[in-house]
């Protein structure tokens, strides 16, 4: 009997096929290997060498009373200061500061609560000492100190917080570290090795030279182009060595080049799904970076005049459980926010004291996060970037929750892996999901009055995307060692094969 014969159209189609593989392939054969190696690179720089620091956090005390003469109306009015942002008490250097934000840009002031006088570049000193601090460093020479206010290549969106002070150190490690005066927080630091791999992953990952050079829709433009031609190539290579595998097998390895052509088929297959999850899920994550990034501009902060405060807060002294206070504002009265020291479980609470009768308000919390809520969704509408002049008029359009049912909120104390992660920064949070549509979340920080984060659907998908198919947080059960290793060898099967076609293709 005739064996039966393979048609011409299928011929031609394998014939096409392997052709627009290699060509496809050798277009994006450079792109993937950077993608790849920088890939590669960040599970194992961020994690098994990821650089140590001191001290992580500024832990919470208690307030020494002792400390505190002057009521806080008592010191902005020695000091002339007719209007304020808002204030908090900060302790360093054996003395203890209102720190005052007054009502122009990023200026914050520090006087000395046992006789009121300023302290001359108050906030410059606070910086230094919160950086000496989390280093355990006091020896080392500071070769610079700066006030940042835009995120760049060595300090990212993902640090969130803003303004911070950037201070260099002298020593081996030339170490930078960036801190929040505001609220006592270290946002990041870099070390040689952290500045070496954000500029290679920059560089070869996120290509953000492009955006130097053109714009963020061009760069990111050319990335989608480039991941879809990736996926296409993906996809040819696995129709021909997957359903055409027959053809393959009987070719009898006798050389080098037949040697290297079989193991890019048979890696080939083995990662094609990962190099389509790749392509698909960072090219998906970034579209994101097409939208404006407003979380920094997200925060109420109402001017307060100093005489309103002439004959408040004057009979309320902070008590052993205080570790700091601040002053909230809405429904046209004057609260004072209590931060109280940690419980045993590590969770942070805060109490509500009404700045004029002096007693506490059990029920506030939760009234002024819908209240920022509201707020923040105005301003999530109309893309402002200051806070609307009256509040009490807010019209809620930005995902329709003036109408919508605050279904549920809950108090979060540590990140999770699921939609606030620790990529979010700030702790602890107020969740209030709402029923609208696309399930609008917002996430807010009432101690800053901040809006932590805003959740949509849509922002599910993706971070679901990123994190399942691009991070491969599906993993966690086995823990961060194995996830991190099974990631580090999807890439580097991705880049072996690369590596195979190309050898082939120079070859050929």
């Amino acid at each position: 009997m005739k064996k039966n014969k393979t048609p011409k159209w299928v011929k031609k189609l394998k014939k096409n096929l392997y052709k627009w593989h290699r060509t496809l392939g050798i277009i994006t054969i450079i792109p993937v290997i950077f993608w790849c190696i920088s890939g590669l690179m960040h599970p194992i720089m961020a994690h098994w060498f990821k650089p140590t620091i001191a001290h992580e956090k500024l832990e919470a005390t208690a307030i020494d009373s002792t400390q505190i003469k002057l009521t806080l109306y008592e010191v902005l009015q020695k000091n002339k200061i007719e209007t304020f942002k808002n204030f908090r008490l900060v302790s360093f250097n054996g003395s203890t500061y209102y720190q005052v934000k007054t009502s122009a840009p990023n200026e914050v002031l520090y006087f000395n609560a046992f006789d009121g006088t300023e302290l001359k570049n108050g906030d410059r000193l606070y910086a230094e000492w919160l950086s000496r601090y989390f280093l355990d460093d006091q020896k080392s020479t500071i070769t610079d100190i700066q006030l940042q206010t835009t995120f760049d290549t060595e300090y990212k969106y993902v640090n969130r917080y803003l303004p911070v002070w950037k201070l260099s150190f002298d020593r081996d490690d030339t170490m930078d570290v960036y801190v929040e005066t505001t609220s006592s927080k270290l946002a990041t630091y870099n070390p040689t090795s952290r500045k070496a791999q954000l500029w290679i992953f920059d560089t070869f990952h996120n290509w953000n030279f492009l955006e130097s050079i053109t714009n963020k829709t061009i760069q990111i433009s050319l990335m989608l182009l480039l991941l879809g031609i990736i996926t296409f190539s993906a996809l040819s290579g696995v129709v021909i060595y997957g359903f055409f595998w027959n053809v393959f097998k009987k070719t009898t390895v006798t050389d080098n080049e037949s040697k290297f052509r079989k193991h890019h088929r048979k890696i080939g297959i083995a990662v094609s799904l990962v190099t389509l999850t790749f392509a698909f899920s960072g090219g998906y994550h970034a579209t994101k970076k097409l939208e404006p990034y407003t979380l920094d501009k997200m925060v109420y902060a109402p001017d307060f005049k100093t005489t309103d405060f002439s004959t408040t807060m004057a009979t309320i002294k902070p008590d052993s459980t205080w570790a700091n206070y601040s002053v909230i504002q809405f429904n046209k009265k004057s609260y004072l926010q209590v931060q109280l020291l940690p419980n045993e479980d590590g969770e942070s609470h805060n109490k509500y004291i009404d700045c004029k009768t002096g007693i506490e308000d059990k029920t506030i919390e939760k009234q002024y996060a819908v209240f920022l809520a509201n707020i923040f969704a105005k301003m999530k509408a109309s893309h402002q970037e200051e806070t609307p002049a009256d509040c009490c008029d807010v019209v809620n359009t930005a995902s329709c929750i003036k109408d919508a049912s605050l279904i549920k909120t809950s108090y979060l104390y540590q990140f999770d892996n699921r939609e606030y992660g620790f990529v979010n920064k700030r702790l602890p949070v107020i969740q209030m999901s709402y029923d609208t549509l696309d399930k609008t979340t917002f996430y807010i920080e009432p101690t800053t009055s901040r809006l932590a984060a805003f959740v949509t659907n849509a922002d599910r998908l993706e971070g679901y995307s990123f994190a399942i198919l691009h991070k491969f947080l599906f993993m966690d059960w086995a823990g961060k060692n194995i996830r991190d290793l099974v990631m580090a060898l999807s890439a580097l099967g991705v880049l072996v094969v690369s590596l195979l076609g190309l050898y082939l293709f120079v070859k050929k």
